[in-house]
């Protein structure tokens, strides 16, 4: 779209959820464009806002998820800009000696000159995360633009980098900057707390509410998905509370009673009184939905809760066009396990000496983990969470090696901790791409944790997997607790509100006990699931075998399969579920496959 002036060009990905508040205060300021307003689009309301207030003026008034790049017609000068949590992709990068940038990999790939070497470090990090993290790539020379952030690109921008430029930083006609820091955001929100529980909860209920209502306005039919759990039972209770009419819900089911959290999401939905829909999943539909993981994803994703977003996110598109969903409560609220038992065990572990925790950490991880499951279950009052035993294990093993709480969090990241990486001719270098932790001196562990989990395990993981798994669809994804506003009030709610006693979102529960009893929600946090860990070892083996070949993956010279196939034989035994570790390696060699085959296909 052509700015009203002819000056600025702009290319947008995404929706500016307070469009019509931002079209009044243009109007207000005297930027109403010559002529009138063409349309009622926010792609033009966004970029007369730019015309009248600057890009970051605009920026700065903006509630919304987006991508941009902004064509500076006068100055010859280019400005790639995403949204504050990266609700949005946005890659860029260089095929030769042309810039490139755009929402998909795929279309990059398009380019005649595009190069497509695999990145082996951004391949390690993968390995050991299951998904990569910004501001890398699969390939070399080819980057994400981190969340929050503005890349400027000048008329005579370098010919290529092999590692992308420093955020503050400039190389040539390329600059990279913050607009909004939610590290900032973070230490306001310690300098300003609301101390006062009841002032807190009024706060927290109106600025949500008020998110919840701008992003479900829409010309299209709008609903949301629930799965019975603390943060969409929030997001639908607030929706159906101001909604006149039954909010359309949408939850899926599994036949295994441990993953499937149907029940719970339709008592929640009787309560609210929701248009429920609900559909039971087979293991045949789930399963046939993994060869087009490398297409929806276009570069190796491995978190495998990726197959049920898909068939949710299909499954509502029957009948709506826009979902409110309720990811980031976990990540602003402290709702991870290991905000709080990072911390216990730590705390446990640095009373005994180095030798003994080693020792005794390395014994009991050998330990099968399905005793780990009968053991828990025998004690447990309400069930387990699924890979109960696995985690248990993980657990054990840090034991062995931790020196400091960075290093018992960090593990819990990490499939390859304290193992091998199985990436060959990595760097190894341990400053690419770190977990930051580092809020200043006297910032709560369970508030670095969640800072952390924010900028990199949200955006590259959870945003991705929902953005990627809707858009393949056609549905529109929001995200109301990603309101910044809804971001900063919650900065400013002290820890203690959230994480105490072995459990997390404690406030957040406390909003959702105003619209609904306590009972429909005592359980353990379950997550977002499928027993990938059991088709691997039986409907999926042959699949899964003829992609980990160990000659196959020696010739293609990615992968050591020595430490693979040693991870494989213990899963298929039972002594060490390595379910994330071997459904990365999977997804990675079932994408190489299709690129392989792409290539064939263009030749």
């Amino acid at each position: 779209m052509l700015s009203s002036d002819g000056r600025l060009v702009l290319t947008f990905n995404g929706e500016v959820y307070n469009h019509r508040d931002l079209r009044a205060e243009v109007d207000a300021a005297g930027g109403t464009p010559q002529g009138g307003w063409r349309g009622h689009s926010d792609t033009e309301t966004f970029l007369e806002a730019i015309c009248a207030f600057g890009l970051e003026g605009a920026l700065e008034r903006a509630v919304g998820m987006f991508a941009f790049a902004l064509w500076d017609i006068r100055e010859r000068k280019l400005s790639l800009v995403r949204d504050r949590f990266g609700e949005k992709p946005l890659y860029y990068g260089w095929a030769g000696r042309d810039f490139l940038f755009g929402s998909e990999l795929k279309a990059l790939r398009e380019h005649p000159r595009f190069e497509g070497a695999i990145d082996r470090d951004a391949l390690s990090l993968y390995a050991a995360r299951t998904y990569i993290p910004a501001p890398l790539s699969i390939y070399r020379r080819i980057f994400k633009l981190e969340p929050g952030c503005i890349l400027t690109v000048g008329p005579q921008p370098p010919a290529g980098l092999d590692r992308p430029p420093r955020i503050g930083g400039s190389t040539g006609a390329l600059a990279l900057k913050r607009y909004w820091s939610y590290r900032s955001v973070l230490e306001a929100g310690l300098r300003t707390p609301i101390l006062d529980r009841r002032e807190a909860l009024e706060e927290l209920e109106k600025t949500l509410s008020r998110a919840v209502s701008i992003q479900s306005l829409a010309d299209v039919p709008v609903g949301a998905f629930l799965s019975g759990g603390i943060d969409s039972s929030t997001i639908v209770g607030l929706y159906q509370k101001y909604s006149a009419q039954p909010v359309r819900t949408f939850t899926i089911g599994f036949d295994e009673a441990s993953f499937n959290e149907a029940p719970y999401a339709r008592a929640v939905a009787r309560h609210f009184g929701t248009e429920h829909h609900e559909r039971t999943v087979t293991p045949r539909e789930a399963q046939d939905v993994i060869p087009r993981l490398p297409g929806i994803y276009d570069e190796p994703f491995a978190d495998s809760s990726q197959i049920p977003t898909y068939l949710v996110s299909r499954f509502a598109r029957e009948q709506v066009t826009v979902a409110l969903s309720g990811d980031a409560g976990d990540e602003l609220f402290g709702g991870y396990n290991r905000y709080f038992g990072t911390g216990r065990l730590w705390s446990k572990l640095k009373l005994l000496p180095a030798s003994v925790r080693g020792a005794a950490g390395a014994a009991l991880a050998r330990v099968p983990a399905a005793v780990w499951d009968r053991a828990g279950r025998a004690v447990a009052r309400d069930g387990l969470p699924p890979y109960f035993g696995a985690k248990v294990q993980k657990s054990l093993r840090t034991t062995a090696r931790a020196r400091n709480l960075e290093d018992v969090f960090t593990s819990f990241l990490d499939e390859w901790s304290g193992e091998r990486s199985p990436v060959l001719g990595a760097s190894g270098d341990a400053n690419i791409c770190p977990f930051d932790l580092d809020l200043g001196d006297g910032a709560p562990d369970a508030l670095r944790m969640m800072y952390c989990d924010s900028i990199s395990y949200l955006p590259d993981d959870i945003l991705c997997k929902v953005d990627r798994a809707s858009m393949a669809v056609g549905l529109e994804a929001h995200v109301p607790f990603l309101d910044h506003r809804v971001v900063e009030l919650a900065a400013r709610i002290p820890v203690g509100m959230k994480v105490a006693g072995g459990s997390g979102k404690h406030i957040l529960r406390e909003l959702l006990y105003r619209e609904a009893p306590r009972e429909l929600f005592d359980r353990p946090k379950a997550g977002f699931g499928i027993p990938v860990g059991e088709w691997i070892k039986g409907p999926l083996r042959d699949w899964a075998e003829g992609l980990l070949d160990p000659r196959q993956m020696l010739a293609e010279g990615w992968f050591d399969p020595e430490p693979i196939m040693a991870r494989w034989q213990d899963h298929l035994s039972g002594r060490r579920d390595s379910t994330p570790a071997l459904w990365s390696v999977l997804m990675f060699q079932s994408w190489l496959r299709q690129q392989k085959s792409a290539s064939a296909a263009a030749a």
